[in-house]
């Protein structure tokens, strides 16, 4: 029995498409999720959209829309959107969805039946592109520190979570599992914040209709927050306890953006807590990414259109591009010219002219088939073979890390030394000296297998293109990573497929 490995993504608001921020995290959710799977795992990928936000239902008014009938809309907006990012999820969840309502009613009433929910007054500051609450202190020049706007005072009576009382669980939480919050980073900040006291906070609405009610108080509805967490258990199945839900929970990864850390590693814990359900594996924080070093943001007008630029070259040069110049880990910019310099140099230079090269070299000198000999070798065979063993002793560990962009890293030394085998070996000489050179057959085999074994290192990355180069091989092996560590799968005389560019030159 395969082991399981269940993944999800924040829920995005559909106020307004996605920008190529938001399509970072999908897109290195889905790198992880079709890893998982290659690597033999039993994946279950969770996607979706959050629609209970005051912020929704306004986008829906000034259409003059109502406001269900504009999610639909958007959710369909959204779904197209990461289809055509080659993003394969299992379900795109919609927190409209009846499952859903159900989940969320459930774990309130269960919170509340536990004695963790009280009815209260509040006061505050409140963001309401953030959808929360800030204290005074938190405010930067008086304004919200993600949005840099000013925040209005709101005043009504709420039910209250008490998350006060699980700041030492949540601590011993983080103690007993380190990895639950990764990267380190993040997980400094939120222990320095469980540290410096847990205040309880609101968890429902009186003053909003858009929602889901409050299952034993129709005049409130449940604050989007508490609504949207729920939606990764909602995905596993609850409140059924059956065989899915057992088979799925806890989550393994929680693939988000860092400033929504602390509702999802201190608020959803502890709601889970309360509930007497257990906390997810993992949640994996991931950094920003800026465009000329400002933060991309829909409501500050500072975003790129993922769909845009993939229209270039295609989705499998702009997900490259993402996972290899931006670690998963920390903050990045994206630069125009640093998009197209990897497209031209590691794509259509380094990989598609490998391929290109070595299968016309087959073509010309073998009549379109590869013939293995067993009694040769060489020093660069060799040490392509060495290194590909270390990729394989570490890859498993570099991508529980996110460490997408080393993976790459360590598969473009195998590729560019694939270069420089052809380089060195010079096939079209070996032809001239001698038609019939086994040293000829076995450059053009070395060639096909690291090709074959490289291209599957590089699926989860570039799944379309993957595909594609398999074609061109003539291969139907499975794409797993099983096969990268077999040297030696393609029988003699195999014949190879038709070969078409696989990267196209540009012009900038």
């Amino acid at each position: 029995m395969n082991r399981k490995f269940y993944i999800t993504t924040a829920i995005d608001y559909v106020n307004a498409l996605p920008h190529l921020g938001t399509a970072y995290e999908k897109i290195g959710a889905d790198v992880m999720a079709r890893f998982k799977r290659m690597a033999g795992y039993d994946v279950f990928f969770l996607m979706g959209v959050d629609e209970h936000s005051a912020n929704v239902a306004k986008q829906a008014k000034l259409k003059n829309l109502d406001t269900k009938i504009y999610c639909d809309q958007m959710a369909q907006e959204f779904e197209k959107v990461w289809n055509k990012l080659d993003i394969k999820y299992d379900r795109f969840i919609r927190t409209t969805d009846n499952d859903h309502i159900k989940s969320v009613q459930e774990l309130f009433r269960r919170i509340n039946e536990n004695g963790d929910i009280y009815k209260g007054k509040y006061a505050g500051w409140y963001c309401i592109s953030c959808e929360r609450f800030y204290m005074e202190k938190e405010l930067v020049n008086s304004n919200c520190p993600i949005h840099n706007t000013k925040p209005q005072w709101l005043e009504e009576e709420n039910y209250f979570f008490r998350l006060s009382a699980y700041a030492q669980r949540l601590l011993d939480l983080i103690e007993k599992n380190p990895r639950f919050i990764e990267p380190e980073i993040r997980r400094n900040e939120i222990v320095n914040v469980i540290k410096n006291g847990l205040e309880d906070i609101s968890v429902s609405r009186s003053s909003e209709v858009w929602g889901i009610p409050v299952p034993f108080d129709e005049k409130h509805v449940v604050y989007v927050w508490f609504d949207a967490l729920i939606n990764y258990i909602t995905g596993a199945g609850f409140p059924e306890y059956d065989d899915k839900f057992s088979k799925l929970w806890p989550a393994d990864m929680h693939v988000i953006g860092k400033d929504i850390t602390r509702f999802h590693c201190i608020i959803w814990p502890a709601m889970l807590m309360a509930a007497g359900i257990e906390a997810p594996q993992k949640v994996f924080g991931h950094g920003f990414i800026y465009l000329s070093g400002e933060k991309m943001s829909k409501s500050a007008g500072t975003a790129l259109d993922p769909v845009s630029l993939a229209q270039k070259y295609g989705a499998d040069p702009l997900r490259y591009y993402l996972m290899r110049e931006i670690p998963f880990d920390r903050d990045g910019d994206f630069v125009m010219e640093n998009y197209h310099q990897r497209y031209q140099s590691d794509l259509a230079n380094d990989w598609g002219n490998l391929i290109q090269r070595t299968l016309s070299m087959i073509n010309k000198y073998r009549d379109g088939k590869v013939y293995s000999t067993r009694n040769l070798s060489n020093p660069v065979v060799e040490e392509w073979r060495g290194i590909l063993s270390d990729i394989l002793g570490s890859i498993e560990e570099d991508y529980n890390t996110m460490r997408i962009n080393i993976v790459l890293s360590k598969v473009w030394q195998l590729i560019q030394l694939s270069n420089r085998f052809v380089d060195s070996q010079a096939p079209w000489k070996l032809y001239k000296q001698d038609k019939n050179s086994e040293e000829l057959d076995f450059t053009l085999y070395s060639l096909v297998e690291m090709i074959r074994i490289a291209n599957i290192l590089v699926y989860p990355v570039m799944p379309t293109i993957s595909n594609r180069v398999q074609d061109q091989l003539n291969i139907n092996y499975p794409i797993t990573l099983d096969e990268a560590s077999v040297w030696g799968r393609i029988s003699s005389g195999h014949a190879i497929g038709k070969i078409e560019p696989i990267f196209p030159k540009s012009e900038v």
